[in-house]
């Protein structure tokens, strides 16, 4: 037990530190830790423990892994702590490779193509990743998933590097050395259905985690198949330190009926931010009766709340040092001083008042320390350490005498409107079926689409950190839920926040509802979704609008309503629009090269163009975009002039005179806009002399 009495040496932090006897190092020296660090913050996944010289374990980079990383092969690895299967390899290399793809704009199939800056975009996850990775490289502040949960049934996104039972075995090379058979027995529930699973999985996180800003963080649904597989990959992609919790959604209260033994109430939801130490997150807003607050400062009305000492049994001074010490408390004039007054005596630490300590007790000060646990013979210590005690005590501290001595306690508090900061739970109680419910609603009762997610689900899931203007991110769309929780929480708080939705058109079952209603693929249900739901959205606003009322948002004038964003611009997945002569002309014959007048595919038009020029330039696809006619072409001006474009055959020098006038960021042209070489090196000549900062392209 240590000792408590009135008078002795002060135990400083210094003393304190030389009667421990120092630890044997066991890590690298500072500068390789401060490498190994620096790398972790690009690569998470290389960081790996393995033993040294002397046998001892310490962090070190898997070299290896960092050489698939950078896109190179790998030699095979060293006996070190890891997590593998057959085909990751080629995952981590498919997600490195280059793709000769595009994105086809399609305003036709769009809702306020002109206005909006929400994206919807058909095709294959991984390929559109691979081609949003520039535009929207660290811009992304939320992504949520419901990727496929991998029930035993094959899933769709099944890519050409996942294994395939016969490579499974292959690979796996265990032979019976006498026969050459293979030992291992692949079942319809093992082995290469994880193996699929986990390189879909994990060549989209290792794109998803380059869109991601420094403060954003991915949620991923998941059920029990696959949960244990899912957080080893996020902490190979995000890091270890970046997991920030497991939310367990309680989502069935009578539980699966087809469960065999034990009935199953709930799913997960897996949470991970890009860099920790930049994520911040909110408190959830909670309503109390204001009457139990009575308290008040120049802050807002409180209450005595949880006392400073930890209440936790385990914790005391032998384990947590660093929250004991001594505070030296003046009633008079509110004012609070810590010391180190611990001492190292044996096993076990002396507590004393100090010289220090005695003098401010001769001036007035009371000593508090953190109460002793009678029950298991242990001193307590402090919830807060000492600096954020010094920086907060005054504001969010109050210092209470009672019978057996002065207590510390925070401070409760209450906004006037009865509102209460508390902090987010990782439990959350939204039954799945409400999501049904919310589908038969805009559907006439239609089941259209199996299990979609309920908005309410996306909605507490985004406010747990975004309350700026942010782009959230799901590319297992599904049923769009993503989408119409973003419309409807700008409805509800006049935000800007911008949704990107991808989906691959998987087609709609001949005999399901959805066909019969006269949706072919998933995609259309999706964008169908949206448009309803944002249609109702702003029907209830303006139903709810009174010409007499005040804002309906903080900000407004009076009567005004604030529509949110309700539209959508439609991009699909389409091969690049140029031939592959433009790639790789030595790779064609020459005779096929002397009939080709273009490279530029005959079925593109300049708005696919214009728009695959963005994605070769990394700009966003959502900014203003307007086309008019200059000289007898058409300009295309995208973003007032981050970009201008055109594409038209014989672009007169007068339309080159106006564009170069306007000074853009950047300009492009197609070889057909110029009769021959001299005409093209004149439009580089004209730039350089009127406006020489613009970046000028020729594709």
């Amino acid at each position: 037990m240590p000792k408590l009495t009135s008078q002795g040496d002060a135990g400083s932090a210094a003393r304190t530190r030389s009667a421990t006897p120092p630890r044997p190092r066991l890590e690298t020296p500072d500068g390789v830790q401060e490498n190994i660090a620096r790398i972790a913050r690009l690569f998470p996944g290389v960081v790996t423990e393995a033993r040294d010289a002397t046998g001892q374990l310490r962090r070190t980079i898997h070299f290896e892994r960092l050489k698939e990383a950078l896109g190179e092969a790998a030699s095979e690895p060293r006996e070190a702590y890891d997590f593998t299967w057959v085909g990751k390899k080629a995952a981590a290399l498919e997600a490195g490779k280059p793709i000769r793809k595009t994105l086809r704009p399609c305003p036709a199939e769009s809702k306020n193509w002109d206005t909006t800056g929400n994206l919807y975009i058909e095709g294959d996850n991984l390929e559109v990743l691979k081609l949003l990775q520039e535009s929207y490289l660290g811009k992304v502040k939320m992504i949520y998933i419901d990727p496929p949960y991998n029930t035993g049934n094959d899933f769709i996104y099944r890519d050409n590097f996942a294994a395939k039972k016969e490579d499974y075995e292959a690979e796996l090379g265990i032979e019976d050395e006498e026969t050459g058979e293979h030992l291992f027995k692949n079942t319809e529930t093992n082995g290469r259905f994880h193996s699929d699973w986990c390189s879909m999985i994990y060549s989209r996180l290792l794109i998803a985690r380059s869109l991601l800003r420094e403060d954003g963080a991915i949620f991923i649904s998941i059920d029990d198949g696959e949960v244990a597989q899912l957080i080893k990959i996020c902490d190979e992609v995000f890091g270890e330190e970046n997991f920030i919790t497991k939310f367990i959604w309680h989502n069935n209260k009578k539980g699966r009926q087809m469960d065999k033994h034990i009935k199953t109430t709930c799913e997960y939801i897996l949470m991970y931010s890009k860099n920790e130490s930049k994520l911040i997150t909110f408190s959830n807003q909670v309503e109390v009766d204001i009457k139990n607050y009575s308290l008040k400062d120049n802050i807002s009305f409180y209450k005595k709340g949880y006392p400073l000492h930890n209440g936790t049994a385990a914790f005391d001074v032998n384990n947590r040092p660093n929250l004991c010490y001594s505070i030296y408390y003046n009633p008079e004039f509110n004012e609070a001083i810590t010391i180190d007054e611990k001492k190292r005596d044996n096993d076990t630490w002396e507590i004393n008042t100090s010289e220090c300590g005695i003098s401010l007790i001769k001036k007035g000060f009371k000593r508090i320390i953190p109460k002793w646990n009678e029950k298991y013979k242990k001193q307590r210590v402090w919830r807060w350490g000492m600096e954020k005690f010094r920086n907060e005590y005054q504001q969010n501290l109050i210092f209470v005498k009672e019978p057996d001595g002065w207590y510390v306690y925070q401070k409760d508090r209450v906004s006037e409107d009865g509102l209460k900061e508390q902090k987010f739970v990782n439990y959350i109680d939204v039954d799945t079926s409400r999501g049904r419910s919310e589908m038969n609603v805009l559907f006439q009762n239609k089941v259209v689409f199996d299990f979609p997610k309920p908005i309410d689900i996306i909605k507490l899931l985004t406010n747990i950190f975004i309350k700026e203007d942010s782009i959230i991110l799901d590319f297992f769309s599904g049923s769009a839920t993503t989408a119409h929780a973003v419309i409807q929480l700008n409805a509800e708080d006049a935000g800007k926040r911008k949704f990107i939705m991808v989906q691959w058109p998987e087609s709609t079952p001949e005999a399901s509802e959805a066909a019969k209603a006269g949706f072919k693929n998933i995609c259309e249900i999706g964008k169908e979704r949206i448009r309803r739901a944002g249609e109702k959205i702003v029907a209830e606003l303006k139903k709810n609008k009174k010409a007499d009322d005040a804002s309906l948002f903080e900000g407004q004038e009076s009567g005004e309503v604030s529509m949110p964003d309700i539209g959508f611009r439609v991009f699909k997945v389409d091969s690049s629009n140029v031939e592959d002569i433009y790639y790789n002309p030595d790779a064609i014959a020459q005779d096929l090269l002397e009939g080709v007048t273009s490279h530029i595919k005959p079925d593109r038009s300049s708005e696919d163009l214009l728009f695959g020029c963005l994605l070769d330039w990394g700009l966003p696809l959502s900014l203003p975009c307007r086309s008019e006619q200059l000289a007898g072409v058409t300009v295309h001006t995208y973003n007032d002039g981050d970009l201008v474009a055109c594409f038209d055959p014989a672009i007169p020098e007068k339309a080159v005179f106006t564009i170069a006038q306007r000074a853009p960021l950047r300009a492009v042209f197609c070889d057909a806009c110029f009769a021959d070489s001299a005409a093209k090196i004149n439009v580089f000549e004209i730039f350089k002399t009127i406006s020489p900062g613009t970046e000028v392209k020729v594709i």
